[in-house]
Formats: C-alpha cells, sequence, structure tokens
C-alpha cells in the first residue's frame, strides 16, 4: 500500500478575481513537486483571502503575511514540509532576507 500523499489548498478571493494567479501557483507547484503532491485544490473564497494551506496547515496567508507568497519562497516551504532533503536547483540558491 503506497502512503497518502499531501493535498494542497489555495484558498483565493472571488470577488478580487484572484482566480488565475491562484491556478499559475497550483500550475508552478505541480511542475515541480510532480511526484510529492497527491492533488491541489483551488477553493473558492471572498474577503481578500489568499491562503495555502498543505493538509490543513497554513504555509501563506496574504492577510497575515501583507502580501501574496513569492512563488520560490512557497516553493520552499512546500519542500521543507513534503521533501526537506530535495534540491529545488537555483530556488535555492536565490535566498532573500
Amino acid at each position: 500500500m503506497t502512503a497518502r500523499r499531501p493535498r494542497l489548498e489555495i484558498e483565493y478571493c472571488t470577488q478580487c478575481r484572484w482566480l488565475l494567479r491562484a491556478g499559475w501557483t497550483a500550475q508552478e507547484l505541480l511542475t515541480t513537486f510532480t511526484t510529492e503532491l497527491g492533488e491541489v485544490a483551488l477553493v473558492p473564497g471572498t474577503g481578500g483571502v489568499f491562503d495555502v494551506r498543505l493538509d490543513g496547515e497554513v504555509l501563506w496567508s496574504r492577510k497575515a503575511e501583507g502580501g501574496f507568497p513569492e512563488v520560490a519562497a512557497l516553493k520552499r516551504l512546500v519542500r521543507d514540509r513534503i521533501a526537506p532533503d530535495r534540491d529545488l536547483g537555483h530556488t535555492d540558491r536565490r535566498v532573500v532576507d
């Protein structure tokens, strides 16, 4: 029996029309984590929400962080939880403090 792979959710604001941003973010994560993620769900929301959750754990919240995640930073957050030994190539080399 194979282990269950994690579920990533991107909750986005429909009022703000952030579906394209959520879709692009999902595409980037699915392209990077082709075998590690079990699924990526786009969850419609309201009120300016743009939250990224991995198995229920909030990795990024636009309201808490004061903006949208850079995709490289988001990839590192996901990698650190699901494939900590994985090298992300150029994404790992550009660390911004």
